[in-house]
Formats: C-alpha cells, sequence, structure tokens
C-alpha cells in the first residue's frame, strides 16, 4: 500500500481519539484523512460501535464509499454503508457509515442517544456546510447532555483554529502535512466579458499543448462549464477527453468524470468548487483556476434565494492549486492577477449566514430548544431565523409560540424538507390521487431543471418521471405515505398542492407582459413570450433572484383563485384597506379579500369610523415621510436628542428612531393624538412634543434631557441652546468672553459627549471652531487676541483666558471680582 502524508500521524490521531472525546485533525486535501484514517480505525477495531463519516457533498460520499469497499474486496452495503438522499445501503454487517447533507441530523432526532454509534467524523468542515454546522451543534449537545462516551472527530483541510478551538477548548488538536510535491503558480488575467468563456478555452488548449497529464478546470457553474466544453472540442488535441463535472449530473455521469482516464489518452476536466477537496481525480497534475464561484445567498425579504458569481476565498484558491501536486510536481494557472489573489478574503463565508433557515429552524425546534442553547461557529442570523419562523407558521407546521403543530409533528416524521412535508400532509386530506402527484413533485423539487428547460411544471414533472431517480424518490415517499404511486398525474390536484408547498409564491397578474405580484409583495417575471406569461395567476415554485429588476421563474403552473380559495381557505383573509385620497382630499375604505399580499377582490365600505380615517391618514403620511409631519421646534428637539442618543450608544431605552422606524410605529405613537384630526392639513393641531414624550416614557424623556439638555449654562450663568445633529458632534454657539474660565471643553452626558464650541465675536459672528477649548486658549487665541483688540477695544481681551473672569459686558462695564 504506498504512503500517504496521514500515514505519518495515525498513530497520533487513533490516540488521541481514545484519550479525549473531542479532536481536531487539519490535513490539506490528498493527505488522505478521508480514506486511510476511516479503514486504519477499522482494522485496529479501535471503536466497538460504529463509525459515521459526515461528508458535505453526495459525489464524495459515493466515491469514499465505493473506494473504501473495494479496498475490502466488498461490495458498498456491506462493512462499508451509505446514506445520501434517495439512497441508503447499509446492512447488519455495516461498521462504518458515509452519510451526507440532512441524514445525520435526521438519524439523531430518530435517535438521540445514536445507539451503537462510537465516533462521529465531520469531514472537510471547514467548507461550513449548513447541515454539518447543525449536525456538529446537535452532536456537541447529544455529547454534553446523554452520551459522554461519544466521540466526535473534526477535519477540515484550512480551518479557523481560533474559532474552532474556541468551540471545542477541550479537543485535542493535530496536524497533518500534505504532499511536498512543488507547483509552479502562473498568473494570466482574463477579463470577464462577452467570450470570455473562449478566451479560458483558449488558455486550456494552449496549457494541454505545451504540458503533460490531464487537466482540472475550475469555473463558477454549469452553463460556464457547458460553453467551455463547447469552445474546447475544436482546440484541444487528439486524445484529450472533455468531461464536465458538476452537482445535476447523475452519479454514473460524475463517476465517469473523476475516472481515470484511458490508457494513451489525457482528460480536461471541467469542475464547479464540488472538485476542491473530497474528490481525486487520477492523473491531475494541471490546474486552471477561474477564481470564480457561484454560491446561493438568501434574500430575507424577499424570500428568494440569488445565486451570485464572486470571487473565491483564498483559502479556496489555495485548495484548487494544492490540486496539481497531489500526484507528482504540477502547474497551476491563474486566470487572475497576483494582486487579486493576495486581495481575496481569508476564508469563504459559511452557509449558515447567508442561506435560508427555513429547515434549521423546524430541526432545532424539533430538538427542543432555542438556537442560543447550542453551541455554534457562527449563530443563526436573528432576521433571517425571524423570517424563516414566519413561513414555518404560514405553512401550519409551528404555531404562535414557535412549538411544532399537529401538522408540523407528522412533517417532521415523514423526514422531508418542511414546504414538501407539509404539501404531502395537504394531499392526505385530499385522497390517494392527490397523494400520488403530490409525491412525484416532491420527487421532482429534490432536483429541479435549470437553464433552457420549459418553465411549465407539468411539462417538467411528466419528462422527470421517466427517469429512475425521480421514479425511485417519487416511490420512497409514497410508501412513507401508505399509498400507492400511479404513473399519470392530475392537473386538477397539481396547482393546488404547489400552492400547499409555496403559499409565498402563489403570484397575481401585473399585465401581460410576463410580470406577476407574489403573495409575499415580491415582483417576479416569465418570459413574455411564453403562453404562461398570459395567466391570470400562477404558482411560481422556483424563483431566482436576478441583479436587477424582478425575480426571473424557472417553474410555474397555472392556476386560479377561486379554485384554490375552495381547496386550501386558509391562505386567503378579509381585511379592511383604507387610504387617503390627497386629489379629492378625502377617505378611501374597501374590504379586501386577500392572499397574502395579494389582493385579489374588493368592494367598498359604506359606513366610515373616526378609526378608518385615522389609518388613512397615517397611510398617507408613510407615503409623503418624515416631512410631512408639522412638528413644533420643541418636538424636534426632543427627535434630533434622541437620535443623537442612540447614535452615540447613550444608556437610554429608546425605540429605534430613523425615519422607517418612526413611521412604522405611527400607530403607536401618533394616532393616539390623532381624535378629531379630518384632514392632513388638521395635523398641525397635534401636539407632537406629548406625542413623543409619551411614546418614549416620562421617565426616559428626563433622563434623556439630563444627559442631553437643550441648553447649556456657560461660565457667566447664561444659557445658550445646543444645536443638535445626527452624525455630528453637538455645537454651542457663545461668545468668547462668556467663555472665559472655562479651562477645558464643556462636556455633556455625564461627561460622555464633548461640545464642540463655536466662539463668537461681539457681533456675534464666529471667531473660532474647537473641541480642545484648553489648547485654543494656549495656541490659536494669541493670533485671534491680536486681532479683536484692534478690532473691538471696547471689550475684553486678556492674556490668559483659561483663569480670567468671564464678562457679558464691555471694559466701561466690566468690573473684576474682588
Amino acid at each position: 500500500m504506498s504512503q500517504l502524508p496521514i500515514d505519518s500521524v495515525l498513530d497520533d490521531v487513533i490516540s488521541a481519539l481514545t484519550q479525549s472525546s473531542q479532536v481536531i485533525l487539519k490535513a490539506p486535501p490528498g493527505a488522505g484523512k478521508s480514506t486511510r484514517l476511516p479503514q486504519a480505525l477499522l482494522e485496529q477495531n479501535v471503536f466497538e460501535g460504529k463509525i459515521i463519516l459526515l461528508e458535505p457533498r453526495r459525489i464524495a460520499a459515493r466515491n469514499i464509499a465505493r473506494f473504501l469497499a473495494s479496498q475490502r474486496g466488498e461490495k458498498v452495503g456491506e462493512t462499508i454503508g451509505l446514506r445520501v438522499r434517495g439512497e441508503t445501503r447499509v446492512s447488519d454487517k455495516t461498521r462504518l457509515e458515509i452519510v451526507t447533507e440532512g441524514v445525520l441530523t435526521r438519524m439523531i432526532q430518530s435517535d438521540p442517544e445514536l445507539d451503537g454509534v462510537s465516533l462521529v467524523i465531520f469531514d472537510e468542515f471547514h467548507e461550513r456546510n449548513l447541515h454539518a454546522d447543525l449536525a456538529l451543534a446537535l452532536s456537541l449537545d447529544v455529547q454534553g447532555a446523554l452520551r459522554d462516551d461519544l466521540t466526535l472527530l473534526v477535519m477540515s483541510a484550512t480551518l479557523d483554529d481560533a474559532a474552532l478551538k474556541t468551540l471545542l477548548p477541550e479537543a485535542k488538536v493535530l496536524t497533518s502535512e500534505g504532499r511536498s510535491f512543488p507547483v509552479e503558480v502562473r498568473y494570466q488575467p482574463i477579463a470577464k466579458q462577452y467570450g470570455y468563456e473562449g478566451l479560458v478555452a483558449s488558455a486550456v488548449a494552449k496549457l494541454m499543448q505545451e504540458e503533460e497529464g490531464s487537466a482540472l478546470v475550475f469555473l463558477p457553474g454549469a452553463g460556464e462549464i457547458t460553453r467551455v466544453a463547447e469552445a474546447l472540442e475544436s482546440k484541444v488535441p487528439h486524445g484529450v477527453m472533455v468531461c464536465p463535472l458538476f452537482g445535476q449530473m447523475n452519479a454514473k455521469e460524475q463517476q465517469a468524470a473523476i475516472a481515470s482516464a484511458p490508457r494513451g489518452q489525457r482528460k480536461v476536466v471541467l469542475a464547479t468548487n464540488i472538485a476542491e477537496t473530497s474528490l481525486t481525480i487520477e492523473g491531475i497534475r494541471l490546474v486552471v483556476d477561474s477564481g470564480l464561484e457561484r454560491v446561493a445567498r438568501f434574500n430575507r425579504k424577499t424570500g428568494i434565494t440569488k445565486l451570485e458569481t464572486v470571487q473565491i476565498a483564498r483559502s479556496s484558491a489555495i485548495q484548487r492549486m494544492g490540486r496539481a501536486g497531489r500526484l507528482s510536481a504540477g502547474l497551476c494557472l491563474r486566470l487572475y492577477s497576483e494582486d487579486v489573489f493576495q486581495r481575496m478574503r481569508a476564508v469563504p463565508d459559511p452557509e449558515i449566514v447567508t442561506s435560508d433557515l427555513m429547515q434549521l429552524v423546524l430541526e432545532i425546534v424539533q430538538w427542543g430548544c432555542a438556537p442560543e442553547d447550542l453551541q455554534w461557529l457562527d449563530l443563526p442570523p436573528t432576521q433571517h431565523w425571524q423570517q424563516a419562523v414566519a413561513l414555518l407558521r404560514q405553512l401550519d407546521i409551528l404555531d404562535e409560540h414557535n412549538t411544532l403543530t399537529h401538522k408540523g409533528k407528522r412533517v417532521t416524521e415523514l423526514g422531508t424538507d418542511a414546504r414538501l412535508g407539509a404539501m404531502l400532509i395537504a394531499a392526505k386530506a385530499f385522497g390517494e390521487e392527490a397523494i400520488s402527484t403530490a409525491c412525484w413533485l416532491a420527487a421532482w423539487a429534490e432536483e429541479p431543471p435549470r437553464g433552457k428547460a420549459d418553465p411549465d411544471l407539468r411539462l417538467q414533472l411528466m419528462m422527470a418521471m421517466k427517469k429512475p431517480t425521480c421514479r425511485q424518490h417519487a416511490a420512497q415517499l409514497v410508501a412513507r405515505m401508505k399509498s400507492t404511486l400511479s404513473e399519470g398525474l392530475s392537473g386538477d390536484w397539481l396547482p393546488i398542492l404547489a400552492a400547499a408547498a409555496w403559499p409565498d409564491r402563489i403570484a397575481k397578474s401585473r399585465g401581460n407582459n410576463g410580470r406577476f405580484l407574489l403573495s409575499n409583495g415580491h415582483g417576479v417575471q416569465i418570459d413574455a413570450d411564453h403562453p404562461l406569461s398570459g395567466e391570470e395567476a400562477l404558482i411560481a415554485v422556483d424563483l431566482m433572484s436576478v441583479s436587477q429588476g424582478d425575480s426571473r421563474i424557472f417553474t410555474a403552473v397555472r392556476t386560479d383563485f377561486s379554485t384554490l380559495q375552495t381547496r386550501l381557505p386558509s391562505l386567503f383573509s378579509e381585511r379592511e384597506w383604507v387610504d387617503w385620497d390627497e386629489k379629492k382630499g378625502a377617505l378611501v375604505a374597501e374590504e379586501h379579500l386577500c392572499c397574502g399580499e395579494i389582493v385579489v377582490a374588493k368592494k367598498a365600505i359604506a359606513r366610515l369610523s373616526d378609526d378608518m380615517l385615522t389609518r388613512a391618514l397615517i397611510q398617507a403620511i408613510k407615503r409623503k415621510g418624515e416631512t410631512s409631519l408639522p412638528m413644533s421646534d420643541k418636538a424636534v428637539s426632543l427627535l434630533n436628542r434622541a437620535r443623537c442618543a442612540q447614535s452615540w450608544e447613550l444608556a437610554i431605552s429608546l425605540p429605534l428612531l430613523d425615519e422607517s422606524a418612526l413611521l412604522g410605529a405611527l400607530d403607536d405613537w401618533l394616532a393616539p393624538f390623532m381624535n378629531g384630526i379630518r384632514s392632513l392639513k388638521d395635523l398641525k393641531k397635534i401636539d407632537f412634543f406629548s406625542a413623543l414624550e409619551a411614546w418614549f416614557g416620562w421617565d426616559i424623556t428626563k433622563q434623556l434631557n439630563q444627559l442631553l439638555p437643550e441648553t447649556y449654562e456657560v461660565p457667566t450663568g447664561s444659557r445658550y441652546a445646543i444645536r443638535y445633529q445626527q452624525g455630528q458632534k453637538p455645537v454651542l454657539a457663545v461668545r468668547m468672553q462668556e467663555m472665559y474660565g472655562q479651562a477645558t471643553s464643556p462636556t455633556i452626558a455625564d461627561g460622555k459627549v464633548t461640545l464642540v464650541v463655536e466662539l463668537l465675536s461681539p457681533a456675534q459672528r464666529p471667531l473660532q471652531i474647537t473641541q480642545d477649548l484648553a489648547g485654543f486658549w494656549q495656541g490659536a487665541y494669541r493670533d485671534v487676541q491680536k486681532e479683536m483688540k484692534g478690532r473691538y477695544p471696547k471689550h475684553v481681551w486678556p492674556d490668559d483666558p483659561a483663569n480670567h473672569q468671564p464678562t457679558r459686558l464691555t471694559k466701561k462695564h466690566f468690573k473684576p471680582e474682588a
């Protein structure tokens, strides 16, 4: 057996695993940590129980399982087991299970003690996969509360050591060096413009002509891979195979891409970042790195994920380069400059801060705790968490107390995505035909087609039903539903089931140009020349944000609101709508039938109340903005000072006060003071100071007045107004003579905020603006004194102003104190 770098530390790792319940192993790609280490653990019977190896990618999990099984002369499913989405190959003989995605999480949820499991290995943890972060948090909770004998091993090529050691302070840390084969790095910047793929293909072809061995080319996505592959066909030398490799390919196609090239041939593998770490592709000694990757970033406001092409992190660039040095001395051609490499961010953003958290929220609620009760490298962002909770409530999976509903418990028992689980439970109430259609739709939704596929869901689904993987998954789901799978689809049930899964993506036409409004209030668009563009209503089941304008509909199915209201009445609500018609100067009130933010039908309300009038005026104020509020100077002063207190981070408990928050809270602070207000002109009758004071609370306003007073008493005893302006220091304008005797700059807020002093001449004109009064007295004052003595000889201009008696008088009337 050939030596691998991990071999030099195998004994140390095994020793650490027998002595410590938590171990961190840092080893670069190609060290053998994913294959040699699990193999050694099995051979030496280090653990009595089962070993679980978590891989972030299915292709890596399958490849590792196949390799380890072949090393033992067995098939996958014997000693080496595999569990990935849609595929389970384990038996009573299985001692090592390689799992992926949410499989480990489901194992923990169904068996919190992980009975029979001795070791859980988190491989390639540096990828910061959302499922891996969640699985580690749950595993740590299991270890701490239920299984102190459970061992956890976190393995990675590049890790933030400090953060991981903080999370696992008791863990033993070991490092394995990678192969020592040198890699030459070259830079050849290519502009990201029209024809980019052709330029990449030319660079790759030239490299293949000049160098030996096979090449691995990193590109951001399937589209770029396809275009580069087409351009390469006529450029590469005879005997060079062009092999795409990306996640949407089936397992057989992926395996063909990573297999060794036939004798006498070479390969150019065009891959996404799927090939950065876990996969070993035989014969590679050349790497071409575009420096780009495609990442999904979730927009919590729209509830839609956007695919962005971004620059990779420096750690990813180093991993890509390392692919060229696994087997021999290699070469890495970077299609960007060395300066760009130096400016790359250190590590990629973890998925937990950029992704849709709906499934994570469901798992944590099912686990029975709050996110802060678990240990994380990065805590789930609060706003993303709240958005996910809102959608789970809409699906009737969570109640108002954020606990599982009866439907929610049934969804978790199915072990599916939250949306698809909600759909399957809804189908159960509709009968066998609906259940079968729901299972086909759920199987399709696991891997919806992208790119050039027709956006009609019915057509996509009929194509998917012909694929063995889709049929297999649908059969598994229908078995869980204890029903039977029919060969056909129900066109009547399809839109209803889609609405049950994607209630936030019900769409109403905005005209005949393919533009629609979603029930979540976001705008979407479909190609105007497609038949679906003329429909009155759609369910947009697959969407993607674009850089500008409305999001793009990839897949949709036609529907109508009357059918949806009959079958899914919980999606609809009736509410009053009031607004102020500025042209008429009158209230407009209607009763709306709504599906989320979509108004399906409306009718006028005949009898109007004072409350309706108030709400209509508030709507008008929100449209016009803060400037439409005729506040008195006293109210403006209070609001400005409160905003300054927040920007200066003073310890005062105030509500959010930016314009958006102020307008959003009008019902709380302004509406109670609008009795008798019949029009926008009447707003000037409102006591805005009292309204704001009541909103803040009397005690808080008193505290604010103490810390940030409206006026400041200068050494003469006079009080002058302090000018407050958000984003700037507060200013005190005062004649210079009245500040004599003030040795240092005046302060407010218990000394935390220094006033900017605008020193004025006897004619009230600015002479000096300073934040350092002591420095001014000792320095620039001398020049001012010379000039002012000549211009204002009747006024006092002492040589030592910091210790001189202040005055409001001229020399004639000034009498120094004895």
